[in-house]
This record gives C-alpha cells, sequence and structure tokens, in this order.
C-alpha cells in the first residue's frame, strides 16, 4: 500500500456533492490503479457539502486507504471552488482531477500521464464516445465547446471532461472563479504551455442524479467572455474599451455633423428627428468606454506593481553557470588573486 510519509509524485483531486454510492467504489478503481503502477500518489476528495451521508463513509475509507486524504467545505460552494481548494491543497508534481460520480475512468490516468511523458504541460481528455442524453447534454456541449474553440483557437474537443493531468506549475497562478476550471488548459496554452488531449473511457451514470442542467451553458458562455478579456486584453484593457468607444464617438460626431448641416442650409427641426438623440448617446457611450479603459489601465498597473506581479513568464535560462565558470578562468579566485 502506498505510503505519503514522502511528498507524492501524483495529486488524484474528486470534487463530490452527494455521491455515496459512488465514492467507495471510485477509491477502489483508484487503489487498484494506483498500487499496479506502483504510484507514490495521493487521492483528495473534496466534499461540497454533501448531504446524502456521503460524509459518514471518509473515516472508514481513510483507515483503509493511507494516501486518501478528504478535504470538507462548509457548504455546497459549486465544483470550481471544491476544485480550486483540492488544487491548493495537493503537493504533487503533477494533478489528475476526476469526477466523483464514477463517469470517469481511472484506468485512463497511466495514458494521461504516458502523453505528458511526451513534453506537454496539460492533457485533456476527450469523451468522444460520450454516454450521456443528446439533448439536454451532449448537444450544449458540442455548441459550447465549437465556440470555445473559435474563440480561443486551442484545439481541445471536450474541455467539459473533469479528467485531465497538469504540471503543477501549469497551475500555481491560477485563480479559478465561476465555472472556469474548465478552461484551465486555454489559460495554460496562452502562457506558452504545450496542451493536448487524448480520448478517454466515458461511463454511463451508476447511481443519482446529474447535477447539471442547460442553465449551465449560459454560465459557461458568460464565463468564456471573462477568459477572453483576461487573456488577450488583461494587460492593455484600453485596446478593449478604447477602440469601440473610438468608433461610437465618431460615429455619433458624423451624425451630429450631418444633422447641423442639414439644419443650417435645409431648416431641419432637430427637435422632430430622432437621429439627434442617436447622435448625443453615441458621443456620450463613447466617452464613458474610453474613460473605463483609462481606469481599467490604471487598475492593471496597480494589480501587477502592488501585487508584484509579473507580465511575462520565463521558461528557463541557460548560460548563467558557464558564463561563471568563464569569468573565474580569466580572474582567477581570490586565493589565486592572493586576495582575502
Amino acid at each position: 500500500m502506498t505510503s505519503l510519509s514522502t511528498t507524492p509524485k501524483l495529486s488524484v483531486i474528486s470534487p463530490c456533492f452527494n455521491e455515496r454510492e459512488s465514492i467507495p467504489l471510485l477509491c477502489e478503481q483508484l487503489a487498484e490503479v494506483i498500487e499496479e503502477n506502483d504510484y507514490h500518489a495521493e487521492v483528495i476528495i473534496v466534499d461540497d457539502g454533501s448531504t446524502d451521508g456521503t460524509r459518514k463513509l471518509y473515516p472508514e475509507l481513510c483507515q483503509l486507504y493511507p494516501w486518501l486524504r478528504v478535504i470538507l467545505l462548509r457548504r455546497n460552494f459549486g465544483q470550481t471552488a471544491a476544485m480550486m481548494a483540492g488544487i491548493r491543497a495537493a503537493r504533487g508534481d503533477v494533478l489528475i482531477p476526476i469526477d466523483a460520480d464514477l463517469q470517469n475512468d481511472p484506468r485512463d490516468i497511466p495514458r494521461l500521464l504516458a502523453k505528458m511523458d511526451e513534453g506537454y504541460q496539460v492533457v485533456s481528455g476527450w469523451r468522444k464516445d460520450r454516454q450521456d442524453t443528446f439533448v439536454t447534454r451532449k448537444l450544449p456541449s458540442m455548441i459550447a465547446n465549437r465556440l470555445i474553440r473559435a474563440i480561443s483557437r486551442v484545439p481541445i474537443h471536450d474541455l467539459g471532461c473533469t479528467l485531465k493531468a497538469y504540471k503543477r506549475d501549469t497551475l500555481e497562478d491560477v485563480s479559478l472563479y465561476g465555472e472556469m476550471h474548465r478552461f484551465i488548459p486555454i489559460y495554460a496554452s496562452w502562457a506558452g504551455g504545450k496542451v493536448t488531449e487524448i480520448p478517454v473511457n466515458h461511463r454511463s451514470r451508476a447511481f443519482g442524479v446529474s447535477k447539471y442542467g442547460l442553465s449551465r451553458v449560459l454560465k459557461v458562455l458568460l464565463d468564456l467572455v471573462t477568459v477572453k478579456f483576461l487573456g488577450g486584453y488583461s494587460q492593455k484593457p484600453i485596446h478593449f474599451f478604447g477602440l469601440p468607444g473610438v468608433l461610437m464617438g465618431l460615429v455619433g460626431f458624423v451624425l451630429a455633423g450631418v444633422l447641423s448641416v442639414r439644419k443650417v442650409f435645409f431648416g431641419l427641426q432637430l427637435s422632430k428627428s430622432p437621429m439627434l438623440l442617436l447622435a448625443i448617446l453615441m458621443m456620450m457611450m463613447g466617452m464613458m468606454m474610453v474613460m473605463l479603459g483609462v481606469l481599467a489601465e490604471i487598475m492593471v498597473r496597480t494589480y501587477h506593481e502592488s501585487q508584484g506581479k509579473l507580465t511575462y513568464r520565463v521558461e528557463r535560462e541557460l548560460g548563467g553557470e558557464q558564463h561563471r565558470s568563464d569569468e573565474e578562468e580569466d580572474i582567477g579566485t581570490p586565493e589565486q588573486r592572493g586576495t582575502g
């Protein structure tokens, strides 16, 4: 049986909410994978406020499986918050989230790790043969994934699949809100990480009911807007707000000019023309958008400078040791130079 006396190399994270029947089977299946592959691993179950008796199972399971850790949240905070709690608690070099409802297959974990050994920072699972209802689950997911791929330019077919493998450093600076846990591969890709996907087994739900509905699609799409903004404009928000602001201001200015010409030369009664209100509205909105962009620029600079946040990521640095060795050969060590 795997011991956690030293830091584990692999952390499996499973957010859980009302999965009393599934949790013992999930632990049993994970135990088989861990022991067959001799993984130095930990499994972290984050209980997101279960009310069906799931919490009564954990003491016995922790006695049975020494690698099992359980985090109990005070109430139901949602899957993303539970995932964030597991990520923050994980100690492994590689983190693998997995659903607690048994629809993800733990036997896909070795395949994810093998693919990661080819040099990838993120390996995403693709439920190519998804075992869910078409209208309420598969169709909305297909639409959302196609839209996400078009906007993010990251060629992942199934961002909704929980089963993924992450290098630890990919998640160190990630803070998740809303439904954003599914967008981690996008963050990683935008940060210069290598991201790929492999088909994984997807099983029908054996117990309970799904916690997700059609309303989740709208939440995901709204979060996508936030992700796109953070990824493309978080360091230059004036480009996001300023361009439409300037365009609206120009449209308003042109309309005002046309109305002025018609008033002076053709006697147009401006009080009877709705175009005057539109021109004023466009100019005011344009000015407000530009000012919003300026304020956002100030906030971004304050955020980065006050917390010491860097606007870049260094993959690695070459030549430092060699450069110092060359210098020592040229000038000698303190003893060789006769100095103390």
